[in-house]
């Protein structure tokens, strides 16, 4: 069906592993914001399911089923969603699979798969969105990160490389807009520990069910997030004081922080549960069935970011402390 601005203003927005967990909060948040939203992801049950909230929402929706490791299928999917929903305003990568272990028990084809789709996925993903937003010289393209982008933990090397690869590789994309002066913004949301099912569908080798890391937020906090940096020009968006600590942390004493993981983070990432012999994962292929956006660990986790306020507000906090800098030493002058 041919669309276009005429037949609908409604600013459109893609995001990638919108069938559940944090891309399910997101799809569902820009419905909820009067945007026509196109759903990416592999599994067709949390596509129906997403496709059927955007729907529910009011506004206009379209689920295409896609890997986005494969670089042909994300560029068709784009094209598909300009010929149906008009012009792409923003673009949100955020798919993502990943390996719970040690190291040296993960496959290189193991390590290949994550990369493809954690990293490479949002690489193929901001081309896409590039070679359309290029020649408009406007949109938006969010990048989900984590606070493992910068602070690599045990057991997750897989996922940790390709957050720490994204971030390199936004980085570099920044520069090269900033130099050609383009009107195309791009900006990363730097995530918390978050109650999503990737802890149900990612490939274990734990001895015991994996977790995320408390504190742990509620998807609709990091939806709240990507939403409001899709329409802020802001290099970087934090969620999460444990994310502020762990940034900061990790910049002046990495050591320190290398010792604590060492003793804590590997009870800390694992619950009381055995793990089945026979649980399937989502690494090679979709699991069957809607998981929606939550996780299992819905009684801990938080529905509210203090430190999303004080990011969506740092200006004015810099100003205010600026100013009462300036008043006590405007004070003490006047007592000398």
């Amino acid at each position: 069906m041919p669309s276009t601005r005429e037949a609908d203003s409604s600013p459109v927005v893609v995001v990638t592993g919108a069938s559940a967990g944090v891309g399910r909060a997101a799809a569902r948040r820009f419905a909820q914001d009067g945007a026509s939203v196109a759903l990416l992801a592999r599994g067709r049950d949390g596509l129906d399911g997403a496709l059927a909230e955007v729907e529910q929402a009011g506004a206009r929706g379209l689920a295409i089923p896609t890997d986005v490791g494969d670089p042909a299928a994300v560029e068709s999917a784009a094209g598909e969603v300009e010929e149906t929903l008009g012009p792409i305003d923003v673009w949100v990568n955020n798919a993502m699979t990943s390996v719970f272990a040690r190291t040296w028990d993960i496959e290189p084809e193991e390590f290949r798969r994550a990369t493809e789709v954690t990293y490479l996925g949002y690489v193929y993903g901001t081309l896409a969105a590039l070679r359309r937003m290029r020649p408009r010289n406007r949109g938006s393209i969010v990048q989900v990160g984590s606070a493992l982008a910068y602070r690599g933990i045990p057991l997750q090397s897989a996922y940790c490389g390709a957050k720490h690869a994204i971030q390199g590789f936004n980085e570099s994309l920044r520069c090269e807009l900033l130099q050609e002066k383009s009107g195309i913004h791009v900006t990363m949301v730097q995530m918390p520990a978050l109650n999503t099912p990737q802890f149900e569908t990612v490939l274990t080798r734990l001895p015991r069910h994996p977790r995320p890391v408390a504190p742990v937020f509620q998807p609709e906090v990091a939806a709240e997030a990507i939403a409001w940096a899709a329409r802020n020009r802001r290099r970087e968006v934090w969620v999460g004081g444990s994310t502020a600590i762990t940034l900061a942390g990790n910049a002046v004493l990495p050591g320190v922080g290398d010792r604590y993981l060492a003793r804590s983070a590997f009870d800390g990432q694992q619950t009381e549960d055995p793990i089945p012999p026979d649980r399937p994962s989502n690494l090679w292929r979709p699991l069957p069935g809607d998981r929606g956006a939550h996780g299992r660990f819905g009684d801990e986790s938080k529905s509210s970011s203090a430190q999303l306020w004080a990011s969506k507000h740092h200006r004015a906090l810099v100003a205010a402390a600026g100013a009462g800098i300036a008043a006590a030493a405007g004070g003490l002058l006047a007592l000398r």
